[in-house]
């Protein structure tokens, strides 16, 4: 499941551009979860950039929480972002 995503007016208002940009995946911790999700926001960055992130897994190791945080030139980056992360493999949850 994942959550409508913000539109382009609405982060135009709350965000100045270009900024750091916090995105959390959650899915499976099966399977280099955590590095799709870096994949698929790499895919839409500069070829040097390297984002921070972080990992959380719940307690019983099922699933893992990915926040990863690149710097984005506009609000249509931010829904380019989005775009790629709907299509990793194992999300559960996107925020």
């Amino acid at each position: 499941m994942t959550p409508d995503l913000p539109s382009i007016e609405l982060l135009d208002a709350t965000h100045k551009f270009p900024c750091v940009f916090h995105f959390k995946a959650i899915g499976l911790s099966t399977d280099c979860f955590t590095g799709r999700v870096l994949d698929a926001v790499k895919r839409e960055l500069p070829e040097d950039a390297e984002p921070s992130f972080s990992t959380r897994a719940t307690p019983n190791g099922k699933h893992i929480s990915v926040t990863i945080e690149p710097i984005v030139d506009s609000a249509s980056h931010v829904l380019a972002i989005y775009g790629q992360l709907r299509g990793v493999e194992g999300l559960v949850m996107l925020m």
